[in-house]
């Protein structure tokens, strides 16, 4: 008998489709977290995020080899642990800053998990801003009843964006990491002063630390040209020690975040 809040793994697809179908029948929202194959605080705050959504059934997909205790203890309902088809995928045409083919495979992967437990709801972090949009854009070219979620990015103490690609940064490197959620903070905080100079702000800290960008951008949050007021993401990522780094952050750009309506 099924109980919430067990992290009942399955293996088989299948299983997770009868999940899926079983709690849509009675009425329950079906919210998805879509992991790779490792995890850290990042993808916790992911799961509290589902779990948030009250009434909801919170299913991860994971394709690690191991069944981590923490998917009881954040009482995640069902694991689906193994990979799942994702050869179908809409185009999602961005001015891209990452690599597209990789940002295609991610949104396959992301669909493929919500047509296979038959979300109704999807939860992503901010942290890998150009796939939520990207997510986003296939979602409604492809008219899926689908709820997007989005969740602030999870920094270290010193301000560097969790992810398990971070990790892999070089001893020798970690200090040079370190300019680049410096640099968009920077940017961030002269917003008022319009995109020129928020660029410019992010691009001085770089300079000072001796590290060259792969690259630094604002755009809109749908990805184009960032606006002249409102809204927009600043984004940057760097290569260090053979690990390429992204970050972000969010701008209201000829606003300010001292003149934002309390």
């Amino acid at each position: 008998m099924f109980e919430p809040g067990t992290a009942v793994e399955v293996t088989d697809p299948a299983s997770l489709a009868t999940y899926g179908r079983a709690f849509r029948k009675v009425g329950k929202s079906v919210v998805l977290v879509p992991l790779g194959a490792g995890l850290h605080a990042g993808h916790i705050q992911l799961i509290r995020a589902a779990r948030s959504l009250l009434g909801s059934v919170v299913m991860v997909t994971y394709t690690g080899e191991d069944s981590p205790e923490v998917f009881a203890r954040e009482q995640v309902d069902v694991v689906y642990r193994g990979r799942l088809d994702a050869d179908a995928c809409v185009s999602t045409p961005l001015h891209h800053l990452e690599d597209p083919t990789a940002i295609a495979r991610g949104v396959a992967r992301i669909l493929a998990a919500a047509h296979a437990c038959h979300a109704t709801d999807v939860v992503l972090g901010e942290k890998d801003f150009e796939l939520l949009v990207a997510v986003q854009r296939a979602v409604s070219a492809l008219r899926m009843e689908v709820r997007l979620h989005s969740v602030p990015t999870v920094r270290t103490a010193d301000g560097v964006a969790m992810s398990l690609r971070n990790a892999d940064v070089p001893e020798q490197y970690r200090e040079p990491a370190l300019a680049l959620p410096a640099a968009l903070t920077a940017g961030a905080h002269v917003a008022e002063r319009g995109a020129t100079a928020v660029l410019e702000a992010a691009r001085s800290v770089l300079d000072a630390a001796g590290v060259e960008p792969a690259y630094l951008e604002l755009r809109s949050l749908s990805f184009g040209p960032a606006p002249e007021e409102g809204d927009a993401r600043l984004l940057g990522a760097v290569d260090l020690g053979g690990v390429h780094l992204t970050d972000n952050v969010g701008v209201p750009v000829g606003i300010g975040f001292t003149n934002l309506p309390v």
